[in-house]
């Protein structure tokens, strides 16, 4: 099986094993611009991914200040 992680409808997969950072750089996508959850919880950035895993990825949107 594979990791799916999800971004704005976008679904993408990756191999087990890998941390949550390895996989959104393989997809480049910025770990600072998403928060990741799996199940409903919060996961960090040095998670390991394991096989059938379903993280939904969340832009982080960022404002500028006064």
């Amino acid at each position: 099986m594979a990791v799916k992680l999800t971004l704005r409808n976008r679904e993408f997969e990756v191999r087990p094993g890998m941390t949550l950072h390895s996989a959104l750089e393989k997809l480049d996508i910025l770990p600072e611009s998403v928060l990741a959850t799996r199940g409903g919880e919060l996961i960090l950035e040095d998670e390991i991914l394991r096989d059938g895993d379903e993280v939904v990825l969340v832009a982080v949107i960022s404002g500028g200040g006064a």
